[in-house]
């Protein structure tokens, strides 16, 4: 019997849950109905080949595709910022419906679309009509927007963060890059302040410097300045052309960048400050703007802070041959290799402990400057140890040493000035020596 009426009681539960899901299915609001549905349900971002934005100030900005290429056509006339107009593009046509708040409202304007705040139109692909996505006032709440189609009477909800990337003013549409230049194929740099010239020239990892001295460059160093010239933005446009670059200090400019690249230069110019900026200019480009000052900072660094501090070029693990010389005393270590196994020999052809010579290659490897003079220090006139290293690739190094009190400077014979290096690392590198001996 307990059964049987548990039975029941289960029948009569489930038949009222039933009954009260009927109920509430249909007394649902209408409103809610077509939630996160597409707002363009057969939209692809890739399609899209123009937009006009008409944002919340009144100015309508239109860009349009060419090739793989975005083009601000106007009001201004410019490269626009592929990304930029990227993410307007991806979020069309993911744009999804949040909730419907009126399917016909008797009035847009409380909801800020009458006129609209936001007016988003765009062109797709073999189609010569546009298509418009309105945007309204935020809601009471703050959380979303009110939107709607102009072909369609209803009044929907938009997630908030959208508003931000719909609502889009012509500078933020162009392509804020102050030089435009081809990474790939930046050659050379050069930086001019006043009356100094500092040039680089190489490609990839290979860079030196070759003006107002004929040195390494460091690698680091060179690509953080192309870099920063690649990916510093306008912080915005004074003017969009000048008759006289005078008033900018841009008639004589404080500093200029010209980058090589393949067969094009391109050449920024920096003037006078303003505001925590500068005032600036890409010669091929009409437009005057500003930028941080902390690139005008960066870039007026002297030569010197852009040498390579490494003294040797080459790795310690491909080094074939290795003399030293202190004094009257030269010591010279051959490495071998049979089959898989590596061996250190003196010049009497004894074979030294591995270990010892790799620590001596390691320390000798790790020698780094610390400062640079322009001419060469007198200690090195009179060195008291020179290590000069042949490497697999067909490379050889020579660096002297020289002692001045507790100072340790250096030089290659390749380069000009000293190089001053730690004490320390020096005193690692005799007694590894001495280790050897």
């Amino acid at each position: 019997m307990h059964g049987i009426k548990s039975t029941i009681l289960l029948v009569v539960v489930l038949g009222g849950l039933g009954g009260y899901i009927y109920f509430v299915d249909s007394k649902r609001d209408p409103a809610t109905e077509g939630a996160n549905a597409k707002a363009f349900p057969s939209l692809v971002a890739d399609n899209i080949e123009e937009i006009e934005i008409k944002n919340a100030d009144g100015v309508t900005s239109h860009v349009q595709r060419v090739g793989t290429d975005w083009q601000l056509l106007s009001p201004d006339k410019a490269d626009a910022d592929d990304g930029v107009v990227g993410t307007v593009t991806s979020n069309l046509s993911s744009l999804e419906v949040q909730r419907v708040v009126d399917e016909k409202p008797a009035d847009l304007a409380q909801f800020g679309l009458n006129p609209p705040r936001v007016d988003l139109a765009f062109r797709v692909k073999d189609q010569k009509d546009f298509q418009r996505l309105l945007v309204g006032e935020k809601t009471p709440t703050g959380g979303d927007y009110f939107a709607k189609l102009p072909g369609e009477s209803k009044v929907f909800l938009i997630s908030s963060f959208l508003d931000a990337i719909f609502n889009k003013t012509t500078f933020d549409l162009r392509n804020k890059a102050v030089l435009v230049f081809d990474r790939n194929q930046a050659k050379d740099l050069e930086i001019v302040t006043g009356s100094t010239s500092t040039q680089f020239t190489g490609s990839g990892s290979d860079w030196r410097i070759a003006k107002p001295i004929a040195a390494r460059a460091d690698y680091a160093a060179v690509e953080g300045l192309m870099t920063r010239l690649s990916s510093t933005f306008m912080q915005k446009i004074v003017a969009k052309e000048a008759a006289d670059l005078k008033p900018y200090g841009l008639d004589k400019p404080a500093l200029t960048a010209t980058v090589t690249a393949g067969s094009s230069k391109a050449s920024l110019i920096l003037g006078k400050t303003e505001e925590g900026g500068r005032f600036a200019k890409d010669v091929s480009r009409q437009d005057i703007f500003t930028v941080e000052e902390t690139l005008f900072t960066e870039l007026s660094k002297a030569a010197g802070e852009y040498r390579r501090k490494d003294l040797f070029d080459g790795r310690s693990f491909t080094a074939s041959r290795v003399e030293i010389a202190r004094g009257s005393e030269t010591l010279a270590f051959d490495k071998t290799k049979a089959d898989t196994k590596e061996t250190w020999k003196n010049a009497a052809g004894k074979e030294v402990d591995l270990t010892k010579a790799e620590d001596l290659l390691a320390r000798l490897s790790n020698v780094r400057a610390t400062a640079f003079e322009a001419s060469a220090h007198p200690s090195l006139k009179t060195p008291v140890m020179t290590v000069t290293i042949r490497f697999d690739e067909n490379k050889t190094e020579t660096v002297s040493f020289g002692r001045s009190g507790m100072d340790i400077f250096a030089a290659r014979a390749d380069e000009p000035g000293a190089a001053k290096i730690e004490t320390m690392a020096f005193d690692e590198v005799t007694k590894a020596v001495d280790a050897l001996k």
